[in-house]
């Protein structure tokens, strides 16, 4: 299988206000329905998903490098509400008409920060990593998964250059083979997914480890905005199989129910690779929430597939 990892149609750069660059990757039909793309942990741009289903769909898949990363520029102050100006103005720019956006992972954070200010109207958030610290979740965390939100909260500089130490693609790729389950293994591993995946990791770091510590520190610290203020539509999408112990520690369940227009959606077939499994459910579902009128909701229904 390829999973639907394919090459990008188009790749650049956007100039942004300040002089800054932000790199981007295309697939589908330029005219298509805007659909941005926030990668997870130390990824690059050129790891999309569904590039077999872009065309089919009418999608316009616009992956995007966090600054720092890949080739954006780095902007070592930078904040989830500053990468939510930067996704604005790329928007404009690029004439992305009302996109949706998908996260997978550590994106997570940067996309639910561009639904709570509207610059998307509707998102979906796979295997997503969850406001670890939140106090609602502390009980939850793992051990090691606590310490690393206890040394954010207590010393984000400190807690970045401790993150800046260890990462690199190598580092990564070798946390990665030995903490994922089975289903994913077999994912990461397959002789065309590997590749892909390891050179938009060895992308990632090409300009030193600081884009992905400034990530983590952003996503583990608490986030500057409020989920429970968010109004359009949020799938939530977590497999049943997956181990990562930095996705969420009860799989969506407690951020669903913050998230007032959220569905969750618990696949028991799925791991945290979800995102190149089940690309046409979460793809075809996210289209038909945007369309659908979804009023808010105390209580979250829950979906099992």
């Amino acid at each position: 299988m390829n999973y639907g990892v394919t090459a990008p149609a188009r790749i650049s750069q956007t100039l942004l206000p300040g002089g800054r660059r932000l790199a981007w990757a295309e697939w589908g039909p330029e005219d298509g329905t805007a659909v941005l793309l926030c990668p997870g942990a130390a990824t690059s741009r050129s790891l999309g998903f569904a590039g077999d289903l872009v065309d089919e769909l009418g999608i316009r898949l616009v992956s995007v490098d966090r600054p720092g990363l890949g080739a954006s520029d780095p902007d070592p102050d930078r904040t989830l509400s500053s990468w939510t100006t930067d996704i604005r103005h790329l928007t404009e720019v690029r004439k992305l008409d009302a996109p949706m956006a998908v996260a997978f992972s550590q994106g997570a954070p940067f996309a639910l920060s561009l639904a709570a200010d509207r610059v998307v109207s509707a998102v979906a958030v796979v295997s997503g990593s969850d406001e670890l610290a939140h106090p609602c979740l502390s009980s939850m965390l793992e051990p090691q998964v606590k310490a690393m939100v206890d040394a954010v909260a207590s010393g984000p500089q400190h807690a970045a250059a401790s993150f800046a130490e260890f990462g690199s693609p190598d580092r990564l790729w070798e946390l990665i083979t030995a903490t994922v389950g089975e289903t994913d293994r077999a994912v990461y591993t397959d002789p065309v997914f590997q590749p892909a995946l390891q050179r938009a990791m060895r992308e990632a770091f090409a300009q030193g480890p600081d884009g992905y510590a400034r990530d983590t520190v952003l996503a583990m610290g608490r986030w500057p905005f409020d989920v429970e203020r968010i109004t359009v539509p949020a799938d939530l999408w977590y497999g049943q199989q997956d181990t990562s112990p930095v996705h969420s520690p009860d799989r969506g369940a407690t951020l669903a129910h913050r998230i007032p227009t959220a569905i969750l959606h618990l696949l028991p077939d799925a791991a945290g690779s979800l995102l190149w499994t089940h690309a046409d459910t979460v793809l075809r579902t996210l289209l038909r929430s945007r369309e659908a009128h979804r009023p808010s909701r105390t209580e979250t229904p829950v979906e099992q597939v």
